[in-house]
C-alpha cells in the first residue's frame, strides 16, 4: 500500500477517532469476541486508506457509520466464509485414517499374502477373475458386472461360482 496523501490521512483520521469506538461496539456482538471486532475494526480502515480514489470517496459519503458498517459487514462475511471452511477442511483431514507405520514383519506378511493372492487368482481365467475382483474388490451387483464385461447376470453368477470354488480349493491344498 503506498502512503497516502496528507489530505487523506487527516480524513481517515477525523473518520477514526469520531466512529471507531462505535464500529467496534457495532462489531463486538456481531462476532462474539472483542479481539476479533478490534482486528475487523482495524482492517475496516485499512480498506478505507486503501480504496481507489479513497479521497473521493470518502468526501462523498454522507454518513460515515454506514459507510464503516457495509465494509464491516462485507469484511466480517469473509471472515466467516474463511472460518467455515477452514472448519470443514480441519474436519476433511480429521477424518482421513491415519498413516499406520508398519513393522518390517507386518510388511512381509502382507507381500506374502498378496503374493498367494496373485497366484490363487492366477489360476482363474480372465474374465472369471475380473467379475470376482469387482464383486468383490469394487462391491459391483451382478448386474452392473454382467454390463460391464458384457454378459448376463446368470454367466456372472456362474463367474463367481466358480471363483469361490477355486478360492476355496487352492485354500484347502495349501493348508495340507
Amino acid at each position: 500500500m503506498s502512503t497516502p496523501d496528507p489530505a487523506l490521512r487527516e480524513q481517515v483520521s477525523r473518520i477514526y477517532q469520531d466512529h471507531h469506538r462505535w464500529l467496534q461496539g457495532w462489531l463486538r456482538p456481531r462476532v462474539a469476541c472483542r479481539h476479533l471486532a478490534a482486528d475487523l475494526m482495524q482492517d475496516v480502515f485499512v480498506r478505507v486508506l486503501s480504496a481507489p480514489d479513497a479521497s473521493d470517496r470518502l468526501g462523498a459519503v454522507r454518513e460515515p457509520r454506514g459507510y464503516l458498517a457495509t465494509i464491516a459487514r462485507r469484511l466480517m462475511i469473509d471472515y466467516f466464509r474463511r472460518a467455515r471452511l477452514e472448519r470443514a477442511w480441519l474436519q476433511a483431514l480429521a477424518e482421513q485414517p491415519e498413516a499406520v507405520e508398519i513393522s518390517e514383519q507386518e510388511r512381509l506378511i502382507l507381500l506374502q499374502t498378496l503374493c498367494e493372492l496373485d497366484a490363487m487368482l492366477a489360476g482363474l481365467g480372465p474374465r472369471i477373475r475380473r467379475a470376482f475382483l469387482l464383486s468383490q474388490l469394487d462391491g459391483m451387483t451382478y448386474r452392473l458386472i454382467g454390463e460391464e464385461l458384457g454378459v448376463s447376470e446368470v454367466t456372472v453368477t456362474r463367474y463367481i461360482a466358480k471363483a469361490f470354488h477355486h478360492c476355496t480349493l487352492y485354500s484347502l491344498q495349501a493348508d495340507s
